[in-house]
């Protein structure tokens, strides 16, 4: 998803277009959700942050809609386009979500040999993005896959434009479907209803590690307080359960083809925690 920002961001710089594209995210950890934000304007671009009311959100991963950390939803207007990689259809999205804005979706394959495949979808939502803006053409957009994956293979840089241009392709009867809203006038601002918090004593308000609803007693999450051990009578040497639980090289394959850890410890795959890998 940062690359696809970086896509997007390059393929309006090059169509004239001022240009601001971040990511945000948390723990650099497999399987915690990320955002990337693009914004495009052709006069100079004052705002900073998060984007609150977006003209365009897309969901890689439909999982994510009804997280409520990810946040698929705020900020959402009638004048936003929702755009989902799902293998549902537009309408059953609509049925659930009860929302008035547009929804779109890139159909999402249900089943692939290999996982690695879905790490095109991020060329695929640049794609599809670029046509729904109306503004943005596909040399513009090959040029600017050229730019950002610059270095890489030739077949993996190939492979990107490709799937960008499916994307594209996709989106051809919605082209210039988003419409640019601006940002909220200042006359328009109305200051939040201020809530005065009763003034507690220091035994109340002050925080404590001696009492309920710490990191140990909190069952949503048990970084830090658990010793990650793998039994290697259990290990099926395969690829995403462990990997999925720890940081980018934590864990590592020896040469007989089991995980091996490099000493981090935020994850819970622990002996007697119930997580075994298998």
């Amino acid at each position: 998803m940062k690359t696809a920002s970086r896509i997007l961001g390059t393929a309006f710089f090059r169509a004239g277009y001022q240009v601001q594209d971040a990511p945000r995210y948390g723990a650099e950890r497999r399987g915690a959700p990320i955002f990337a934000y693009v914004r495009a304007s052709k006069e100079p671009i004052n705002e900073r942050g998060i984007i609150l009311h977006p003209d365009l959100v897309i969901v890689a991963d439909d999982s994510l809609v009804p997280v409520p950390a990810a946040g698929v939803m705020a900020g959402l207007t009638d004048n936003t386009v929702l755009l989902i990689s799902t293998t549902e259809t537009a309408e059953e999205w609509k049925h659930r979500l009860n929302l008035d804005c547009t929804i779109l979706t890139l159909p999402a394959p249900e089943e692939i040999e290999d996982r690695l495949e879905l790490r095109y979808v991020g060329a695929e939502c640049a794609g599809a993005a670029a046509c729904l803006t109306g503004v943005i053409a596909k040399e513009s957009l090959e040029e600017a896959i050229r730019d950002e994956l610059e270095g890489k293979p030739g077949k993996v840089i190939e492979r990107n434009i490709a799937m960008a241009m499916e994307g594209y392709d996709r989106m051809a009867d919605h082209k210039g479907l988003i419409e640019e809203s601006g940002l909220p006038s200042a006359k328009e601002y109305t200051p939040p209803e201020w809530i005065d918090m009763p003034f507690e004593a220091a035994n109340i308000s002050s925080p404590s590690i001696h009492t309920g609803l710490t990191s140990v007693l909190v069952r949503t999450g048990l970084w830090r307080t658990m010793r990650p051990v793998i039994e290697y009578d259990n290990c099926k040497k395969c690829w995403w359960v462990c990997s999925g639980s720890c940081p980018d090289g934590a864990i590592s394959v020896n040469a007989t083809g089991k995980w091996t850890t490099s000493g981090c410890t935020p994850c819970d795959v622990a002996r007697g925690s119930g997580r075994r890998p298998s």
